[in-house]
């Protein structure tokens, strides 16, 4: 397995000169510059590939074990797990008022990136615990903050957030656990939730889990779910660990991917939990951790995205395999390097041109996730809506890509990429899992599609584009950029109007309408850095080939949409 080289040249490209991110800490009195962040993805790069990366494979290799409600994470995790914490890694972007370093969205989004590709396995047991702290920071009292925010920062403490049960996954208001109030802000929590990631583990002093459950008398569905903390061991007033809390591992899974990365069936038997927020409004709390969880996984994708294609960009320049059609390249040889060869060459390209616009669009998001919580009240509401309007996309579309991608890189190594031994197999199977979790894609497309652009007649839609059309992008795309913009618009404005009488209309255009959305967006991006590029970084290649080759799967979506839903709804349910 070839060595994660973190791509901070191509990272700092999108953030200084395609979004210019510098000016952008300046107006919104962001105590950052370049030379800080630089100091710190600097670092942030050699932890994921000097301490990260060598344990990815034998993790997966190894995976979790359990042991009588006991979890162990791999051989290595634990002195891995202790440079993250000893290195401040888990409170990044942290309240700095408990503790957090209070770093820029944008810039710990770059550090995700890297420890997701580094180490999916090993990242996934501190990556909850942002989102956990972010939940608790927004919605819970000042008395749980102080005695819980410090210590997840620190990570000596780590996070997991307890959703889904056996018969409630997408629909959470069949949720069964109940919460029994004790008095005061106190509940007892009961019941089992199922697919938990790092709810046990031998990494941390404690684990704190977001519950979600209902309380006696609560409403039916959604309406009546409940937010609770409840911590694996108790803590006292004095901040010491008391006595072990009601609730244990009843056993981990056995995956396809991400093996080393434990996910326990949890078993809560009137355990001790604290309200987080107001009666019956724990979806709202939840959302704002699933919103950060949300972008975090497509981060994920991006990370996986890169590492897949260093090593096929890797291996096609070392692996010797006949000649291209246009002759020998080294005529000396008994053949030339595979990536001489022009499919190889487009799977490569195709690679790096996904990889390259979803780490753009990830930081763009990123970008207004900072408007959003540093900006003055108007710039604030509008970047919060473009979030919103944004998240689904960065979900969906980069996981999507990022699977793609995973499969294209194991394809550049023909039979070899079948086989355990060259680690490329095993980022197919790790990648799997973020179309999946978090929301699966599908249920994002309908979120974009029907709550997020429908519901306000496209108006956060209409104003994104035309703030983006009046950036500067590369002549020689700012056309066919624009044709694609009114795509979108002209596609969404259809679908609006046809959806009120066709019912399943929404459902069976949603995922195109993702793509299309997806495709564009990077349009735009690819544009803009072919716009900012000299030359010598190759982004004005890259974007040639993404116009050429790529963009038109918008036209092919677009095509879908207007399809609409006969197709689909038409045939019996007892054919299939």
């Amino acid at each position: 397995m070839t060595t994660y080289n973190p791509p901070i040249d191509d990272v700092e490209f999108v953030l200084y000169d395609v979004l210019e991110i510098d000016d952008e800490w300046q107006k919104l009195d962001i105590p950052m510059d370049r030379e800080l962040a630089r100091s710190v993805l600097e670092e942030g790069g050699r932890v994921a590939r000097d301490v990260m990366e060598p344990l990815s494979q034998s993790a997966d290799q190894e995976g979790a074990t359990w042991d009588d409600g006991n979890v162990y994470a791999p051989t290595g995790f634990k002195e891995a797990f202790d440079v993250l914490t000893q290195g401040g890694w888990l409170g990044t972007g942290g309240n700095p008022a408990y503790g957090g370093q209070g770093m820029p969205k944008i810039l710990t989004t770059v550090i995700e990136e890297m420890f997701w590709g580094a180490n999916t396995n090993l990242w996934l047991y501190a990556a909850l615990t942002s989102g956990a702290t972010y939940c608790i920071d927004a919605h819970a009292s000042a008395e749980l903050k102080a005695r819980y925010l410090p210590a997840m920062y620190e990570g000596k403490w780590t996070g997991a957030m307890a959703l889904t049960e056996s018969h409630a996954g997408t629909d959470l208001g069949l949720l069964r656990t109940r919460a029994a109030h004790v008095g005061g802000n106190t509940y007892a929590i009961t019941g089992t939730k199922i697919f938990i990631t790092s709810g046990e583990h031998d990494l941390a002093e404690n684990i704190v889990h977001l519950v979600l459950a209902r309380i006696e008398d609560a409403p039916q569905g959604t309406r009546g779910i409940s937010l609770f903390l409840v911590p694996k061991y108790l803590v006292r007033d004095d901040g010491s660990m008391g006595h072990r809390n009601g609730f244990a591992s009843g056993s981990i899974e056995h995956k396809m991917g991400i093996r080393g990365s434990a996910t326990s069936v949890i078993n809560y038997d009137q355990a001790e939990g604290y309200l987080i927020g107001e009666p019956n409004a724990g979806l709202r709390c939840m959302f704002t951790m699933m919103n950060y969880a949300r972008l975090s996984v497509g981060v994920q994708g991006l990370g996986l995205s890169e590492r897949a294609y260093q090593m096929a960009s890797t291996y096609a320049k070392e692996r010797v395999q006949g000649r291209p059609p246009s002759g020998p390249v080294d005529s000396e040889k008994d053949a030339d390097a595979i990536i001489e060869h022009p499919d190889v060459r487009r799977m490569l390209l195709t690679q790096r041109a996904l990889t390259e616009g979803s780490r753009a669009f990830s930081l763009f998001v990123a970008m207004h996730l900072d408007r959003a919580q540093h900006g003055t009240d108007a710039h604030a509401e509008q970047s919060t809506r473009y979030v919103e309007l944004l998240t689904p996309i960065a979900k969906a579309f980069i996981t999507d890509r990022a699977m793609e991608c995973a499969l294209t890189a194991q394809q550049c190594f023909g039979g070899h990429g079948y086989i355990a031994e060259t680690g490329i197999e095993q980022i197919v199977r790790d990648t799997r899992i973020s179309q999946i979790y978090e929301g699966t894609n599908g249920v994002q497309a309908m979120d974009l599609l029907g709550r997020k652009v429908l519901q306000d007649g496209g108006k956060t839609l209409a104003a994104l584009i035309a703030e983006l059309r009046q950036t500067q992008v590369a002549t020689s795309y700012a056309k066919r950029v624009g044709e694609v913009f009114d795509l979108w618009l002209e596609s969404t404005e259809w679908l609006g109007n046809r959806a009120q009488e066709e019912p399943d209309l929404i459902g069976a255009a949603a995922v195109d309408y993702l793509n299309l959305s997806g495709y564009v967006l990077y349009a735009w991006l690819w544009a803009r850095m072919a716009h900012m590029d000299t030359g010598e970084r190759g982004k004005r290649a890259l974007a040639q080939f993404y116009f050429d080759r790529l963009l038109p799967l918008a036209d092919y979506h677009a095509t879908c949409i207007r399809t609409g839903s006969a197709s689909l709804s038409s045939p019996a349910s007892s054919w299939f």
